[in-house]
């Protein structure tokens, strides 16, 4: 009986040299799952807290003046999250007018609106603390090298981090705004690549803190913590992502997938954002010199959003704790013989012991060891020898699928 696997050495060896050269054109597509697994030093508690964790705090904090629309709200949705129950609050705000549904008119889903995004503004942000963090390491990363392009992030996520990192280190960024009393926004330049390549594109996708519409209805940048200007994957986004600045960033999106021999490098992103996911699905569609590597924290089972565009389109990679899909194929991972004498110790960047289950696993899914297999890879690749973690065992094996110009894995047990 034979059997696929996929062998992890060959494939993150041609992704260092990848990441390690400059010369190729990369972006990051960061999602909310990325701050969520960060535990600042002392703390238990995550950074910021994933979709659950967030709709929870949101709810408890606005349940004695809000509870009873709350409460009634979720109880309509098939899946009660903080993003859904926003979306639900702006639509009744914008259709009810006077009449009122559960305790509250047009203007108070208005109000309640307003007092969610108030509080996620409080929660989301957080300072990055002093020291090594992941998003100091992918900032490292970014500065290491001379670039041929600027390294894109698109994030969905509404927190500073990244700009807090960048800043920190010194690293210029543009992220669409241009001014200083009142920034705003202009699409022109994001469309196009007048800036140097040493400046990184920040791209936030669902908006950010500290954005807010001014007297005329724009968009600006105020310095001020605060999110009242956010989109959410539900229908109300559909129609405010056609709309400056969320069209030009989509734009953005759609033209650097477009753009021949791009890789996208996904991580703490779930695909279950329609929007988002239909836009990538379509580019890689239309441009098959695009790759797209996906990192996951979860079993590959589990990834359906993720698996639903890989099983399609051969130019989508999934890396997942226990397999990958690569070329379409899903199949476990197995490590071979090591590619030289020293690779114990690179191999351990992402291969190693998961605590929980005891066994030996995939472990780029986890933002902050993604962030130091980026930060680590233009080290030299000799080290003292470190014996590598044992391979999982399989009846048969045969040749590993090719992807993206790596050579096929083939080991015989």
């Amino acid at each position: 009986m034979t059997v696929s696997v996929h062998n992890p050495d060959q494939y993150m060896a041609s992704l260092r040299q990848i990441i390690a050269q400059g010369r190729k054109r990369i972006g990051l597509l960061v999602g909310a799952g990325a701050p969520a697994g960060i535990f600042p030093p002392g703390s238990d508690k995550p950074l910021i807290p994933a979709v659950a964790g967030l709709t929870d705090m949101v709810m408890e904090a606005l349940n004695a003046d809000y509870g009873n629309a709350l409460d009634a709200v979720r109880a309509e949705l098939d899946t009660p999250n903080i993003e859904t129950i926003l979306s639900r609050v702006r639509s009744l705000a914008g259709v009810i007018g006077k009449t009122k549904v559960h305790d509250l008119d047009g203007e108070g889903y208005k109000r309640l609106s307003e007092a969610i995004c108030e509080q996620i503004g409080t929660i989301v942000n957080r300072p990055l603390h002093e020291g090594a963090s992941p998003y100091t390491e992918f900032v490292t990363w970014i500065s290491g090298t001379g670039r041929e392009h600027p390294v894109e992030i698109f994030t969905t996520n509404y927190d500073l981090l990244f700009e807090q990192a960048l800043e920190r280190a010194r690293v210029p960024f543009f992220d669409g705004f241009s001014g200083a009393s009142e920034p705003f926004f202009d699409p022109s330049t994001v469309a196009s690549n007048d800036l140097p390549a040493r400046w990184t594109r920040l791209w936030k996708l669902h908006g950010s803190l500290g954005w807010a519409a001014n007297v005329r209805g724009e968009v600006v940048r105020t310095g001020r913590a605060n999110a009242t200007h956010l989109v959410f994957p539900e229908h109300l986004k559909y129609d405010q992502t056609q709309k400056a600045p969320y069209a030009a960033l989509f734009d953005r999106l759609r033209a650097f997938l477009m753009t021949p021999d791009t890789l996208l490098v996904a991580t703490g992103f779930s695909f279950a954002d329609a929007h988002i996911s239909a836009r990538i699905d379509e580019c890689l569609a239309a441009n098959p010199s695009a790759s797209v590597f996906a990192f996951q924290f979860k079993p590959l089972d589990q990834e359906i959003h993720a698996r639903d565009i890989a099983g399609r389109r051969a130019n989508m990679s999934l890396y997942s704790p226990d397999k990958a899909m690569i070329n379409g194929i899903a199949a476990p991972w197995m490590p071979g013989d090591p590619p030289t004498r020293d690779w114990g110790a690179i191999r351990a960047t992402y291969w190693g012991i998961d605590e929980k289950s005891g066994t030996a696993q995939f472990q780029l899914g986890r933002f902050d060891r993604l962030a130091r297999f980026f930060a680590s890879s233009r080290a030299a690749q000799h080290f003292p020898h470190a014996a590598p973690v044992a391979a999982p065992v399989a009846e048969a094996v045969e040749s590993a699928p090719q992807a993206d110009g790596i050579a096929p894995a083939t080991a015989t047990v």
